[in-house]
């Protein structure tokens, strides 16, 4: 996807509206146009990039921070009980629009929104295999 097509590149030049919630010289937040609880929005880095292996440490740290700035503001804002953050890379981890962005997902008590699945134990020894391989010493 060009950065003519991206969706949040086209909220960011004006070329499609986007009610925006907070910005600073690095981030941005708009309401979600698909919302799963009330206030859902997502936050976003002004410079184009498509997923957490591609973005600049410098420029996620900005995005995380203002990711944290809106989900205190609807605390304080929208009473609700608690906040998720969803960060999805790659389209088999849910990714829908190609250029990073965090959800930032007010919850209520007894809002309808669930996990898709219920995490399952592991087994100590599956887990300590999975863990040499991360740290490159299998």
């Amino acid at each position: 996807m060009s950065h003519e097509e991206c969706i949040f590149c086209m909220v960011l030049r004006g070329d499609i509206p986007g009610e925006r919630i907070y910005e600073d010289d690095y981030a941005v937040a708009v309401m979600d146009i698909n919302p799963w609880t009330r206030g859902h929005a997502v936050v976003f880095p002004r410079k184009h990039a498509a997923n957490l292996f591609e973005i600049e440490d410098e420029e996620l740290e900005h995005v995380a921070v203002a990711a944290k700035r809106v989900a205190t503001k609807m605390r304080e804002t929208l009473g609700c009980d608690g906040v998720n953050l969803l960060q999805s890379n790659g389209k088999v981890a849910w990714q829908t629009i190609f250029h990073l962005h965090v959800h930032v997902i007010p919850r209520y008590e007894g809002d309808p929104l669930q996990l898709p699945t219920r995490p399952q134990p592991a087994k100590p020894e599956e887990l300590a295999e999975v863990a040499k391989e991360i740290r490159g010493d299998a």
